[in-house]
């Protein structure tokens, strides 16, 4: 979702070296278009829903929920660190999942982060196919999804397989896990509204301003080793997005 990539973007501080780097976009005629798309549906369905829901539950039960949805994520996460060879950050997220599922619940709590573990790693496909050279490619902008460059869309539509718990667990009880996601969404829209409707809607150009904030972010994740291994033809240069706290960056 389009509000979720900018609040997870806006959560990291780009290096100057990092934000000193532009964007190659040879599609930005569509991706603006799609872009639009976006915006009319966060600002018709998506912020609205938000706000109900946010109003609707209390705290505590939405802050479960969130829990309950990056603890399922967490497989995903294992499987793409062995895919990396980082068996250290698999062997991390294996214990964080055990201990969340079982003491905590199914993840509803977090004992794990109690006890001092390490925090998960949030890895995802995308970063598997950096890990193993692939370049980045042009930015684009999906619908519903949001930000991506060419590279991480092929991630994202891989990662729809590689969480070991929709093969597990039966229909219809694994759309909990979808609604439990979805709703993560809702929560974080809701959460962070002000910094999400001042890029989306009072930014001089809401198209570059996420575009901006997603390469820097994404860049930021993956350590900063773009530039090492290619050249883009980087054509625009933007400036970095403040920082943010996310209180469900567990």
């Amino acid at each position: 979702m389009l509000c979720g990539v900018l609040v997870l973007a806006a959560c990291a501080q780009p290096t100057a070296d990092q934000a000193s780097r532009g964007t190659f976009d040879p599609y930005e005629r569509e991706n603006r278009k799609i872009h639009e798309f976006n915006r009319g549906l966060d600002r018709g369905l998506v912020r609205p829903v938000a706000k109900g829901y946010d109003t609707a539950i209390p705290d505590d039960i939405e802050n479960a929920i969130v829990r309950f949805a990056v603890n399922t994520s967490l497989p995903s996460d294992i499987v793409n660190n062995v895919l990396q060879l980082n068996m250290r950050g698999a062997i991390q997220d294996t214990a964080r999942f055990v201990v969340n599922t079982t003491v905590g619940l199914g993840g509803l709590f977090d004992p794990a982060s109690e006890m001092g573990m390490p925090a998960g790693t949030n890895t995802d496909f995308g970063q598997t196919l950096h890990v193993w050279g692939a370049r980045e490619g042009a930015y684009v902008e999906l619908p519903l999804l949001g930000p991506s460059t060419t590279r991480d869309t092929y991630g994202i539509f891989v990662d729809l397989f590689t969480n070991p718990l929709s093969y597990v667990i039966e229909s219809p009880e694994n759309l909990v896990i979808t609604g439990a996601g979805v709703a993560a969404g809702l929560s974080r829209r809701s959460k962070f509204s002000e910094t999400i409707d001042q890029i989306l809607y009072e930014s001089a150009d809401s198209y570059a301003q996420s575009r901006s904030i997603y390469l820097q972010n994404r860049r930021f994740e993956l350590g900063g080793t773009e530039g090492s291994t290619y050249t883009d033809p980087y054509d625009s240069i933007a400036p970095a997005a403040p920082t943010l706290e996310d209180p469900y960056d567990q």
